[in-house]
């Protein structure tokens, strides 16, 4: 049984709870109103098969019954969940993400053997408090942003993913299917992008001065019917999947797979692999009208594949040398009346910002994409500090706000010499939670332009699932409570009740078979000895 102090993320109130309440058990009745069947099937297949409460039909006024409701009163992904001593447990959603937000705060109240996927305690009953529970969102974008380019992770890892957000509460899932390193999604126009950009021969171990080198090869993509499945499981949880496609750097997978994307007047791209190592590459497509169409494309059956409104286009990190040098690049800069190679890149940028705008959808990508002027309508995700998410804001594009200083789930937790790879700037588990994402640059105005916020999981040091979840968790649950939360000023957060209630998520993280990092520093099989990173000492830049 759990209080309501531990829930995570924290609600906006409780009333209650009392001694008396509800018992589920075997004779408790589901009762599902039109338009909650998504949440029905999922409380049946998942609470259902790990409380061994079969949760069967049942009619709307029986008084031993779990019951889901729409409600208009309420916000859209708002809900009030109410265990009402003999009346049972009804949940009440402003839409049917609302509904489903409410079951998943369920699944806490009935403790950590909720998470598991079968019982572990046969015949045990579980007692819930009367109480009231109100809660809504305070952004409608909470996102957590993994890149399978660099480490593939393949299809149930990602649907693991999934319903680690959905536990959270978290609601987009930012989709970084290609890179130097590698390509992930196969593309039926162009099967070289992952017939020869899905792998490479081997893989750099550590941060990129490491010596040290896995000499296997290492791939993986995904087919377009996994794509759809992850789409389809991901929609069924009240998940927005966005993928994310690199132009015009980050592409030397692509190039490597069709070398005529690539500036072939200043270098032999055909003579480019997947990129082996970490960093920026220098090779960068060409701004060519042939690299335009086939990126054209690309989007074609992205678009099929992913409803979402807002498709990423990367934008960042892409270095110049080669336009510098290139006749062609020089050329088409002379062409277009363009001032230099900065406002070439955002030519490139906003020619996609308005093709798919007439295809109904909208262009996001990395802060750089504000460099050389940006496109009408386009949105901005801020990674390099404020700075970007304050300018895109002021000038009035939407802003997802991921500054590496604070929510880069890559960079190390600790200080201690025994952390694996370590990578970045020290940033703790309370250092997460007491992030904020809207800048009090912004007037009241501008603050609206803030979508919500986002945390990103780079892999280039994370080899598999558990060194995905060492570095995601448990800071991911606190970054889901600045996502959801209406929290104080970051000064004024409760930090030790935060701690207090991380005791009772940390058995569900063990239910649902997270390697966390724990509280006391990794476990042995965590720890990586001998493999360098690339530490920064001191705190990161303040904006």
């Amino acid at each position: 049984m759990t209080s309501e102090t531990d829930l995570i993320p924290a609600p906006r109130s409780v009333e209650g709870p009392m001694r008396c309440g509800v018992l589920l058990d075997e004779d408790t009745t589901l009762w599902a109103a039109p338009g909650t069947e998504g949440t029905e099937r999922w409380l049946r297949a998942t609470v259902g098969a790990a409380a061994e409460v079969p949760l069967r039909p049942g009619p709307e006024d029986a008084r031993n019954a779990v019951r889901l409701h729409l409600d208009d009163s309420l916000e859209p992904e708002a809900y009030r969940l109410s265990v009402i001593a003999n009346r049972g447990v009804e949940i009440r959603g402003g839409d049917p993400a609302g509904v489903f937000w409410g079951a998943q705060t369920l699944r806490q109240l009935l403790g950590p053997e909720a998470f598991r996927r079968a019982p572990v305690r046969p015949g045990i009953r579980y007692g819930i408090p009367h109480q009231v529970i109100e809660d809504s969102p305070r952004f409608p974008w909470r996102g957590l942003m993994l890149d399978v380019a660099r480490h593939f992770t393949p299809k149930e890892g990602v649907l693991r993913y999934l319903d680690l957000m959905a536990a959270h509460k978290l609601n987009v899932f930012h989709f970084h299917l290609t890179d130097d390193q590698g390509w992930r999604l196969r593309i039926e126009r162009y099967p070289r992008l992952t017939e020869v950009g899905s792998w490479r021969t081997r893989t750099k171990f550590g941060h990129r001065a490491s010596p040290l080198w896995e000499e296997k090869p290492h791939g993986g993509y995904y087919t377009q019917d996994d794509i759809r499945e992850i789409v389809a499981y991901a929609a069924e949880r009240h998940i927005t999947v966005v993928p994310e496609i690199d132009v015009p750097g980050h592409s030397q997978a692509a190039v490597a797979a069709y070398p005529e994307l690539g500036n072939t007047d200043v270098i032999d791209t055909t003579a480019l692999s997947v990129w082996d190592s970490w960093g920026i590459s220098p090779n960068v497509l060409a701004p060519t009208d042939n690299t335009l169409r086939f990126y054209e494309g690309v989007f074609e059956e992205v678009l099929e594949l992913f409803p979402s409104e807002f498709i990423h286009v990367g934008g960042d990190e892409c270095p110049k040398d080669q336009w510098r040098a290139s006749p062609a690049a020089q050329a088409r800069i002379k062409e277009l009346g363009l001032a230099d190679e900065d406002a070439l890149q955002s030519w490139f940028i906003g020619h996609f910002a308005k093709w798919l705008s007439a295809r109904g959808r909208r262009l996001i990508g990395w802060d750089e994409i504000l460099e050389g002027g940006i496109a009408e309508g386009a949105a901005v995700s801020s990674w390099r500090g404020y700075g970007g998410g304050i300018a895109a804001a002021r000038a009035g594009h939407d802003v997802v706000m991921c500054p590496e200083q604070y929510v880069y789930l890559d960079h190390r937790q600790a200080g201690g010499a025994d952390e694996p790879v370590p990578i970045g700037y020290v940033r703790t588990l309370e250092d997460v939670y007491r992030f904020e994402p809207v800048p009090v640059e912004l007037d009241e105005s501008q603050a609206r332009r803030v979508l919500g916020t986002q945390a990103n999981v780079w892999t280039e040091v994370m080899e598999d699932h558990a060194r995905v979840d060492y570095q995601a968790f448990p800071r991911l649950a606190a970054f889901a409570e600045v996502a959801w939360s209406a929290l104080p000023a970051p000064g004024e957060r409760d930090f030790t009740g935060f701690e207090r209630r991380m005791a009772a998520h940390y058995r569900r993280l063990d239910a649902l078979g997270v390697a966390y990092r724990p509280p006391a520093g990794p476990l042995p099989w965590q720890r990586r000895p001998g493999v360098p990173g690339r530490p920064l000492d001191g705190p990161p830049p303040a904006r």
